[in-house]
C-alpha cells in the first residue's frame, strides 16, 4: 500500500509531509471502518498540530486515488474503507440496534452480481452490498455486548429508519 500511496502522491506532484506520513499511517494501520472525526482523533493523540482541513484533504486525496473508498453505513455520515484494496468484493452487514459492521465475502453475491451485470450488457468493476440487520441478540436475550460497547465508547449509534 505505500508504494501505491508514493506513486499516487508522486505523480499528482505532492510532497510527503510530516502531517500527511501521520495522517496515512492512522488509516492504514488497522482494518477497520473510520470516519474523518474518529481519523482526527486518532491523529491528535501522536500529532497535536494535524489540522482537520488536513484529515480531510488526504482522505480526499486518497480516494481520488482509489487507495480508500467511501462507503455508506447508513448513519448519514462519510465513513472511510481501507479493507477494499485487498478484498475488493467484501460487503457489509450493519446491525441497526447496536452499529456492529460485519465485512463478508460471498462467491454467490459475486455470482449473482456478474450474471446480473452480464445480462445487462455491463462488466463488473468493483461490487459492494450492504445489508441492514436487526441485531439477534438484542431481540433474542434483551441485551447485546455489542450495543453495551458502543454506548461506553461514546460512539454516535446509527438511526433507525
Amino acid at each position: 500500500m505505500r508504494a501505491r500511496v508514493d506513486d499516487f502522491i508522486r505523480r499528482k506532484g505532492l510532497r510527503r509531509t510530516k502531517p500527511r506520513q501521520i495522517i496515512l499511517e492512522a488509516v492504514f494501520a488497522r482494518d477497520e471502518h473510520f470516519t474523518a472525526e474518529e481519523l482526527y482523533d486518532r491523529v491528535r493523540r501522536t500529532d497535536a498540530e494535524t489540522s482537520r482541513a488536513t484529515i480531510y484533504r488526504t482522505l480526499a486525496l486518497l480516494v481520488e486515488g482509489d487507495l480508500l473508498r467511501e462507503i455508506d453505513l447508513g448513519d448519514d455520515q462519510t465513513t472511510y474503507d481501507p479493507n477494499f484494496v485487498n478484498k475488493p468484493t467484501h460487503n457489509h452487514l450493519v446491525c441497526i440496534d447496536c452499529g456492529r459492521v460485519v465485512e463478508f465475502e460471498d462467491t454467490e453475491v459475486e455470482a449473482i452480481n456478474a450474471r446480473i451485470t452480464r445480462r445487462l450488457g455491463f462488466k463488473v468493476l468493483r461490487q459492494t452490498l450492504k445489508i441492514e440487520a436487526a441485531c439477534e441478540q438484542l431481540r433474542t436475550n434483551g441485551r447485546c455486548p455489542n450495543l453495551i460497547a458502543t454506548r461506553l465508547s461514546g460512539k454516535r449509534l446509527r438511526r433507525k429508519r
